[in-house]
């Protein structure tokens, strides 16, 4: 798929020094050409990064130009000084495009605890001024300047049908581990040339965001630094959209999260499958996602995947302990579509057949059943390997 940037924005990624390796990018600059909207959904964790803190207080927000991004350190539990840090970044990035500060919004991850090294940060910025293009290899290099331990970049772009109109939606996303609903280690960048308001801009990115980035886990730890930001610059023409033109536009926006969402546990620490849980036949759609959480974050459940093994009885007992009340007699479950369990008693099936299925498949389908409702959930996460072990281990980037 060839990657597009929508109209009116431009990017760069570069290596600024921020990492020791000379290969991988570490500074990222986003800028859009005229003032655009601007959504965000942020970490629910108390203690939370400089870069969110500075972000938070500006969206939902019109008249944006540019968004800056680091990796390698992640400005976060560094007191007032990382707060100014996150606010001159801001400022170097607005003034490439004649904007003042608060017309700039920053991304950063990486390392906690570590104050910023601000010299090469701007030069970073410096440089990314100069490299500012329009197609898929200065994308790639921007969704790289976001990456730490993730093995690939992670991009997405669909076009939005609107009438007699249509759109541009381009999204980017970071994260491998720290990866937990709410959000975890992860940032999110998705862009459009859509006329799009600032308020309905946010209600829909809140709305998305909770089906797809709060459905997804690796390790259950919530971070500080998560981030997913929306730009809507208008570059496409036309009036605003309203009413069904944004559910048309919601659900172009919706495929792009949902990939990227996807995209982020299919690439966890050290993992060797993704793991794809679907809750069906609750009462609610918070009870099927909570019991979806539920066996997504068992250790048992994925390492039991991790060793292709069909142990029924983790999967199930993880649902029964997930808070929420159902009958365990009308439980079903299904493994890479084999039965093993229905009506709340094993069923025979062959354990090699199943186990060869999870082998020799990367993804990993868990299906859970009830007779409580109608209401359904899906949910990613990753198996748990020694390697995710080992490199959070000895992670230092």
């Amino acid at each position: 798929m060839t990657i597009n940037i929508p109209q009116g924005f431009s990017a760069a990624g570069v290596h600024a020094g921020i990492k020791r390796n000379a290969t991988r990018q570490d500074v990222a600059l986003i800028v859009s050409n005229r003032p655009a909207a601007a959504a965000g959904v942020y970490t629910k964790n108390l203690v939370f990064a400089a870069p969110v803190a500075y972000d938070r207080r500006l969206t939902p927000g019109e008249g944006f130009r540019a968004v800056v991004i680091n990796s390698g350190n992640a400005n976060a539990c560094t007191g007032e000084r990382g707060l100014n840090d996150a606010a001159e970044m801001a400022r170097l990035a607005a003034v490439i495009c004649g904007a003042g500060p608060e017309q700039a919004l920053v991304l950063s991850t990486g390392i906690i605890g570590e104050f910023m090294p601000m010299d090469k940060i701007s030069a970073g910025i410096t440089t990314c001024a100069k490299n500012l293009a329009h197609d898929e290899a200065a994308l790639i290099a921007t969704a790289r300047g976001m990456m730490t331990t993730d093995t690939v970049h992670k991009l997405y772009c669909q076009m939005a049908a609107v009438g007699d109109r249509s759109f541009q939606i381009t999204g980017m996303c970071k994260g491998a581990a720290m990866i937990a609903p709410n959000m975890g280690t992860m940032l999110g960048l998705v862009l459009t040339d859509a006329p799009i308001a600032a308020a309905e801009l946010q209600s829909m990115l809140t709305e998305v965001v909770d089906d797809t980035f709060n459905c997804i886990s690796v390790d259950g730890h919530m971070s500080t630094n998560d981030t997913v930001l929306l730009l809507a610059n208008g570059a496409a023409g036309g009036g605003k959209l309203a009413g069904e033109e944004l559910e048309h536009f919601r659900g172009a926006l919706h495929e792009v999260c949902s990939e990227l969402a996807r995209s982020i546990p299919a690439d966890g620490e050290g993992a060797t499958h993704l793991i794809c849980i679907d809750v069906k036949g609750c009462a609610t759609a918070a009870a099927a996602r909570q019991i979806a959480k539920s066996v997504a974050d068992s250790p048992l459940v994925k390492t039991a995947i991790a060793g292709a093994d069909p142990n029924w009885g983790r999967i199930v007992s993880a649902a029964g302990y997930a808070g929420v009340p159902f009958d365990p007699a009308g439980v079903d479950l299904d493994v890479n579509g084999f039965t093993l369990y229905r009506g709340g008693a094993p069923v025979a099936f062959s354990a090699e057949q199943v186990s060869t299925s999870i082998k020799t498949h990367r993804d990993t389908s868990i299906v859970l059943s009830l007779r409580e409702g109608r209401a359904a959930a899906r949910f990613w996460t990753a198996d748990l390997t020694a390697d995710y072990v080992r490199l959070n281990a000895d992670y230092h980037t």
